[in-house]
This record gives C-alpha cells, sequence and structure tokens, in this order.
C-alpha cells in the first residue's frame, strides 16, 4: 500500500467501552505492521497466516499495558511450526506509537497446504508482560487448544485471567488496483469489565478448560450474550476493509449498547535488537569460545530474527576476556 492510499486508521487500536453492557474492547486495523513483520522472512503462506493472526492478537491485548512495559505473546509446539514469538512495546510516552515485532520457527519440509492451525501440534500458549527494571514478570499458559490461536487467547483469558473474553478477526492479503499485494488485518477485541457479576463452574470446553460463558451468570451473561449476537454479525471486509472506519462499525454493531471511544493508539513495526545488546549477550564467553564463532573471515556475525539486522563484530572486543584483549 502506498502513501498515498494509506487509510487514517491503518496501524491503530482503539479502545472502546459499551456502558449498557458492562463490556469494553478494542478495535485494530494492521497493514504496514504486517509488511514490517513479514517481509523479513520467507514463510510460507500457513506461517504467514499464523505470524498475522498472533501480531493481531497481541495488538489488541497489547494495547491495554502501561507505557514502558513489554507484552509477549508465545506459542510453543511439537508441531512444524515450532515456535512463534511476538512483543508489544509499550509507547515511551502518551502520543507515541507502540512498536510490534514476531518471527516464527518452523520445520519447512513438515509445513503443508491444510489449515494453518494444523501446522501446530501439542504444546502451549502464553502471555508475558515485563514491567520493566526491578519488577518480576509475570507469565501465565494455558495448552494450545480449539482450532486457532484466537481460540487459544480466548481460552486463556477465561482460565488464567477468569476474565471472558472474544475475539472477531480477519486476515490475508489484499490486492489493490494495479495487482499490488500486501497484507491487512483487522479485529474486534470485547471483554466483560471487571465490575460485572461472575461465576466459575467446571470448564465444559475442549479438554476441560474454562470457557467465556462458564465465567458469567445473571445480567453479566444476558449483556455478554447480547453483545456476541451482535459480534458475530460483523462481515470480514468491515474487519479489514477501506470502506467502514472502526467508529462506524462500533455504531453498526453496537449502537444499542452506549458505544463509547477513547483515544485511538497507534502502532508501528519496529525492533529493539542492538550491537549493545549482542555484546551484551556474548559477555558471558571467554575468548576461547568466542573463538569458536569466529567466522573464516575472522568477524563475529548474528542475526536479528525479528527484523533480520547483521551485526559483524572483531572477536577481540567481545566477551568477558575483551577489555584483556584490548589492554
Amino acid at each position: 500500500m502506498t502513501i498515498s492510499t494509506k487509510i487514517a486508521w491503518d496501524d491503530t487500536v482503539l479502545p472502546f467501552q459499551l456502558d449498557k453492557a458492562d463490556v469494553r474492547g478494542r478495535v485494530a486495523r494492521l497493514d504496514g505492521v504486517l509488511e514490517g513483520i513479514l517481509k523479513q522472512h520467507d514463510y510460507p503462506p500457513a506461517v504467514e497466516a499464523l505470524v498475522a493472526e498472533m501480531a493481531l492478537l497481541t495488538a489488541l491485548i497489547g494495547q491495554t499495558i502501561k507505557l514502558r512495559w513489554k507484552l509477549s505473546l508465545q506459542i510453543q509446539t511439537r508441531g512444524a511450526v515450532r515456535m512463534i514469538a511476538t512483543d508489544y512495546y509499550g509507547p515511551q510516552e502518551d502520543g507515541e506509537p507502540a512498536r510490534i515485532r514476531a518471527y516464527a520457527s518452523f520445520d519447512r519440509d513438515r509445513i503443508t497446504d491444510s489449515n494453518p492451525f494444523d501446522q501446530v501440534g501439542e504444546g502451549y500458549f502464553a502471555i508475558m508482560i515485563d514491567q520493566g527494571h526491578g519488577m518480576a514478570p509475570y507469565q501465565g499458559i494455558t495448552p494450545l487448544a480449539g482450532g486457532s490461536l484466537t481460540s487459544c487467547a480466548e481460552a486463556y483469558f477465561a482460565q488464567s485471567e477468569q476474565i471472558p473474553t472474544r475475539f472477531s478477526l480477519s486476515f490475508g492479503r489484499s490486492t489493490e488496483v494495479g495487482g499490488e499485494e500486501h497484507w491487512r488485518a483487522g479485529g474486534v477485541m470485547v471483554q466483560t469489565m471487571p465490575k460485572a457479576g461472575m461465576h466459575v463452574e467446571e470448564g465444559s470446553g475442549e479438554d476441560g478448560l474454562l470457557q467465556a460463558q462458564d465465567l458469567v451468570s445473571g445480567d453479566a451473561e444476558e449483556n455478554w450474550n447480547r453483545v456476541n449476537f451482535h459480534l458475530n454479525t460483523v462481515e470480514q471486509l468491515e474487519l479489514i476493509g477501506p470502506s467502514v472506519a472502526p467508529t462506524d462499525l462500533l455504531v453498526r454493531l453496537f449502537h444499542e449498547e452506549g458505544p463509547r471511544v477513547f483515544d485511538a493508539q497507534p502502532v508501528r513495526f519496529g525492533c529493539s535488537c542492538s550491537e549493545e545488546k549482542v555484546r551484551q549477550s556474548l559477555s558471558i564467553y571467554s575468548a576461547k569460545d568466542i573463538e569458536k564463532m569466529t567466522t573464516d573471515e575472522g568477524k563475529v556475525t548474528a542475526d536479528c530474527q525479528f527484523c533480520g539486522a547483521h551485526y559483524v563484530m572483531d572477536p577481540a572486543t567481545v566477551g568477558f576476556e575483551a577489555g584483556d584483549n584490548a589492554g
């Protein structure tokens, strides 16, 4: 997508609240973010789809974290796609964009043309929050189940957070006039407000995991079911198409629920890697270890799996003996 055709709400997350239903949520539209993530790698189509879905989930979930915090989503599996990792870096200051990065590790020979989630085997879905220096990171996990990464995220919130949560996502390649293709994604996330009445029953879903409907009763259940009924009517083009603004979509879906929107959060593709961080990661190695990492050209090299950055360093300047060597 060229700059001239870029839409104002692309690469944004719009938080909202449904005052008459005790439900909060976000609407996300990703365009350049996905291009930045996926152009770094030669992923098969099924892997691209999984990474796009994970990045969209990350944008929707990450919008709630505080300034300068980092949220990470990760799956580890025994399938053809061994791992997908995403990071959401909260803005440094109010009004600044958040940054997202993602990558996948997979066995190309095992990838098939079947449903993308079929490439994922037994494993787990994890959410981690890093609050910064001096704070212990938070981590919660749930088994991979439900037939999609979206279902895994919903199960995570029901099981680990006991917050009824629902996602409706759409993502894929879009073709513009002229034949140029690019990735687009859009989605809606809804959650019950903390004050909504909830109860916990034994999970009845796949593998006995708690589901959103296990956590609501009374008025909260009526509100939740009504919001989900409206969300079920959303169309793919309304989620990712250029003609329906997120605010218009909220009015169309939830006008009876009293939708109220807040400031949109811009998001960008961005990586936190640097030569200094590479040097820090190598600082635990001795000169003898560094020698084993040295190329035939006499250099130590490192590649960032997220953004593809390539670092080339003098072996005499890395490792815990570098200072001694320099002297």
